[in-house]
């Protein structure tokens, strides 16, 4: 792998010229600039841990396209292991930054476009996988970060894309030439846009035959000409911006992935790089297949989460003195309950995985979608707890300034003083992990990330098989199974 390290990461992102605002100002150096750099840092987890003989088996795998090793980011899955290290692999890296790490969308993508190019080229006799498998080979090899963008603005949502009054609110093909395609439009709430190497263009939702521009799946340097990125605000992004660490919670890394819009106006792809262009009939598989590889990582990426949060808030009791009162170890005993049930989700429904016609290998859908359920219920219930166990303090607390004051630094240590032998600090430190773990954009991002609760309960009932459970129902009630009556012609 090119790119074998956090540091050697770093490097590879200054060498790139990405058109990037934020706050109406244009970024020059995501590395440094202190709105994007704790992105970075927690990108650069990925990596780092493929270094550490410990996490070497989860963090890397054996491509087999080449044989080489490679990141596990850029690996198709193979088999039903694969599916399982990549679940523990997310929930260590979930436990290591407190955050989002970033590089599951475009994995997620790089699996689902590998399958359905395959089935595409199988119906129509096309070259997609190969012109893929030669982009994918790169990106293994020098160990490239790819973002996967797939939501569009969708502008008036009673409308389809090709009804649109703009036709930029869904990403579409304004040009085909004979070497390529030049697309226009915009992708949303895009995590780690900014520091990764590579757009991985997919659409975002299934499309019928009056679409067909808007079927497009291509590969795009994110420093193409025509694309401009803007970097969403999040909670508590001043205390950041002008490194208040105490204040901000998380100093090493951000709060939740570095989320923002990618527009691209005007911007060509080679035919090299063009994975889907037109074939509609395909898009609903693409979509149905990414999203379970995706709603299945979040019992485990947030339950590293929740992981980091209980720890938290029982060092907050014990700071307290609170930590032996049994209402405490009970609060507690749920957080941790609801943390392995939920990641036992995503265990299951890798285990369950079968394999597509291309051989990579798929999560049971119905498992994922139950899986990205339960997150958007049992996250929510721990962060609770969390504040419950914290109290008050957790938004009251005096800023860092407060406590560095000549003038009243020592009320805030006499007055916030917990047990004696730790540091008031600490407190206050562990309080404002609290804060900005259970608040803003995090939980935000747990409820809608991979989809709207909606989207999943949709999918839970499409997949839940009625008709072969009221074939049970009758069974066990000694009804027969009638045939239907014919109609009338």
């Amino acid at each position: 792998m090119k790119i074998k390290n956090g540091a050697e990461y770093m490097k590879s992102l200054r060498r790139l010229k990405p058109k990037i605002y934020y706050k109406g100002n244009r970024i020059e150096d995501v590395t440094r600039h202190p709105a994007t750099a704790p992105h970075v840092r927690a990108a650069a987890m990925t990596y780092a841990l493929a270094g550490k003989p410990e996490y070497r088996d989860l963090a890397t795998a054996t491509s087999h396209l080449t044989g080489r090793t490679i990141s596990r980011f850029t690996h198709v899955h193979q088999n039903i292991e694969d599916l399982i290290k990549k679940i523990k692999l997310l929930r260590v890296l979930g436990q290591k930054t407190g955050t989002c790490f970033q590089r599951c969308v475009g994995f997620d993508g790089i699996n689902a476009v590998y399958s359905v190019a395959y089935e595409i080229d199988q119906k129509y006799g096309t070259d997609y996988l190969k012109r893929f498998t030669s982009w994918l080979i790169e990106i293994q090899d020098e160990n490239r970060m790819v973002v996967g963008a797939m939501t569009d603005p969708k502008g008036d949502r009673s409308k389809g894309p090709a009804q649109q009054p703009d036709p930029d609110q869904y990403l579409h093909v304004v040009e085909r030439r004979s070497d390529g395609v030049v697309i226009r439009g915009a992708k949303l709430h895009m995590t780690g846009a900014v520091n990764s190497h590579d757009i991985l263009v997919m659409p975002t939702t299934a499309l019928d035959e009056n679409s067909t521009d808007y079927a497009i799946v291509c590969a795009v340097p994110i420093d193409a000409p025509g694309i401009t990125m803007i970097f969403g605000r999040q909670a508590g992004d001043d205390r950041r911006d002008k490194q208040e660490w105490i204040d901000s919670g998380k100093p090493r890394f951000g709060i939740v992935g570095g989320e923002a819009v990618i527009a691209f106006e005007d911007v060509f792809v080679p035919n090299e790089r063009i994975f889907m262009n037109g074939e509609t009939d395909f898009t609903g598989m693409l979509v149905y297949r990414f999203a379970a590889h995706h709603r299945a990582n979040y019992g485990a990426c947030k339950t590293g989460l929740m992981d980091v949060l209980t720890g938290a808030v029982s060092y907050l009791a014990q700071i307290q003195g609170a930590a032996k009162g049994s209402h405490i170890r009970d609060k507690v005993t749920e957080m941790i309950h609801l943390s392995e049930t939920l990641y036992s989700s995503s265990v299951a429904c890798s285990a369950e995985g079968v394999p597509t016609p291309s051989g990579a290998y798929m999560v049971d859908t119905m498992l994922a979608n139950v899986c990205k359920q339960n997150v958007t219920r049992f996250h929510f219930e721990v962060a609770r707890l969390a504040t419950d166990i914290a109290g008050g303090f957790i938004a009251t607390m005096p800023s860092q300034y407060d406590l560095k004051s000549e003038d009243v630094g020592h009320l805030v240590k006499k007055y916030f003083m917990g047990v004696s032998e730790i540091p008031v600090e600490d407190r206050i430190k562990i309080g404002r992990l609290i804060e900005a773990m259970t608040g803003g954009t995090a939980m935000v991002e747990s409820m809608h990330g991979a989809g709207s609760p909606q989207a999943q309960r949709i999918m839970i009932f499409r997949e839940g098989k009625l008709a072969e459970k009221i074939k049970l129902a009758k069974a066990l009630a000694g009804i027969p199974q009638r045939k239907k009556a014919k109609k009338d012609s």
